[in-house]
């Protein structure tokens, strides 16, 4: 294993509880599970590829789907398999690299969820077999999900959250690549993958695949997370139902800080 990425599970480790809380009730979530259930359905096999201490795994299974969660993270893994005794739901949870999960995992899925792994696989070689192990375990005509951290993202994350890291000069080192067009990988919030959104399209051309959608998990509500947080149950459908309509628009792509292309095998 190299270094960046026995920095990437140690920062899983050690953030187990707040990976579980972050999302939930919050755009990210909310919006990427109105996709899933137009394809997801009761019964369904699917294997959940570095999806941290499980919130889509357990989201599914409690929808009466068959879950396996694979990740990097033996913590993450743990509290999986923790929950999944409380809930007396039977979530398999297994341990191990996304770019051999073939060689962990047996049998076929409806669907195949890499949400998590693009984010830290800083060569495109490795993403590459991250997708080509997943796509090994997913049935003929069955659905993938690959999630990207977009340079657009990192923007909006920054202007919300840190502005004041545009004065710092060490950041040049992704301000300089978002001004050209091109993707960073590289020290973030640990070690990361941020893709430029025109980059997605021809990245996964390489596979298999028929392009069903591809979607800003936010919508366009990442730049005022905080102030839908603050609305009303009524006022919160309204601005998740006009991200939906919007969150496969191109022109809206930038307005999320994630990015999920939906492909059929």
């Amino acid at each position: 294993m190299n270094e960046s990425m026995k920095i990437v599970r140690e920062h899983y480790n050690q953030s187990v509880e707040y990976e579980w809380s972050r999302i939930d009730g919050r755009p990210e979530f909310l919006l990427t599970c109105r996709m899933l259930d137009r394809y997801v359905k009761s019964g369904d096999k699917v294997l959940d590829i570095g999806g941290g201490p499980g919130r889509y795994t357990f989201y599914l299974a409690e929808r009466g789907c068959e879950l396996t969660l694979f990740d990097f993270s033996e913590e993450n893994i743990k509290f999986a398999k923790n929950r999944s005794k409380d809930l007396n739901l039977p979530v398999k949870a297994i341990c191990g690299d996304a770019r051999e999960v073939d060689k962990h995992v047996t049998g076929q899925f409806d669907h195949v969820l890499l949400m998590g792994p693009m984010y830290h696989l800083l060569e495109e070689r490795d993403r590459v077999l991250s997708v080509n192990s997943a796509l090994t375990l997913l049935k003929p005509g069955g659905i993938l999900f690959v999630a990207f951290i977009s340079m657009s993202g990192g923007l909006v994350f920054m202007l919300r959250e840190a502005p004041e890291q545009f004065a710092e000069p060490h950041e040049e080192r992704f301000l300089i690549p978002l001004v050209a067009g091109e993707n960073f990988a590289g020290s973030a919030f640990t070690e990361a993958f941020f893709i430029n959104q025109n980059k997605v399209l021809p990245f996964m051309e390489q596979f298999n695949l028929e392009k069903l959608h591809l979607f800003g998990q936010e919508g366009v509500l990442a730049p005022n997370e905080e102030n839908f947080m603050a609305q009303t149950p009524e006022v919160k459908d309204a601005l998740l139902s006009i991200s939906e309509k919007l969150y496969e628009k191109p022109e809206f792509l930038s307005w999320s800080e994630h990015l999920v292309y939906v492909g059929k095998k």
